[in-house]
């Protein structure tokens, strides 16, 4: 991210998530143990899964990177006591975001899920 302030956004369509989740390896590949977990909590967490898809999707445009150099599973987006989402990072996705503070916003509805990272320098 070359500038101090970056914004990246995500959609995507909640069957396309529903389908995918069905094969173990995209399962591994994408969400971390702390986000299955919480997906495990919930009676539908399709809509969930779909939302936390986007708003990997969205940290990457943020960076203005794309998903180089870092796994999706890497980026963990969970949520507080009080249900507000936020981002959790580890491995290299960490390492590329050293320097930078994240504030996600999450929207779902049955067929599609949406997100918002805001990213901006603390240097």
């Amino acid at each position: 991210m070359n500038a101090p302030f970056s914004v990246g956004t995500d959609m995507v369509e909640t069957d396309r998530i529903r389908k995918s989740v069905s094969r173990e390896r995209f399962l591994k590949m994408v969400f971390s143990e702390e986000e299955l977990e919480l997906f495990g909590k919930k009676a539908s967490p399709y809509e969930s899964m779909a939302a936390n898809w986007a708003a990997k999707e969205a940290f990457a445009k943020a960076l203005g990177t794309g998903v180089r150099g870092f796994e999706l599973k890497e980026i963990s987006c969970l949520r507080d006591e009080l249900g507000a989402p936020y981002l959790k990072l580890s491995g290299k996705a960490q390492k590329a975001a050293e320097g930078l503070r994240f504030s996600v916003s999450l929207t779902h509805t049955k067929e599609y899920a949406s997100a918002v990272v805001l990213a901006w320098s603390v240097k």
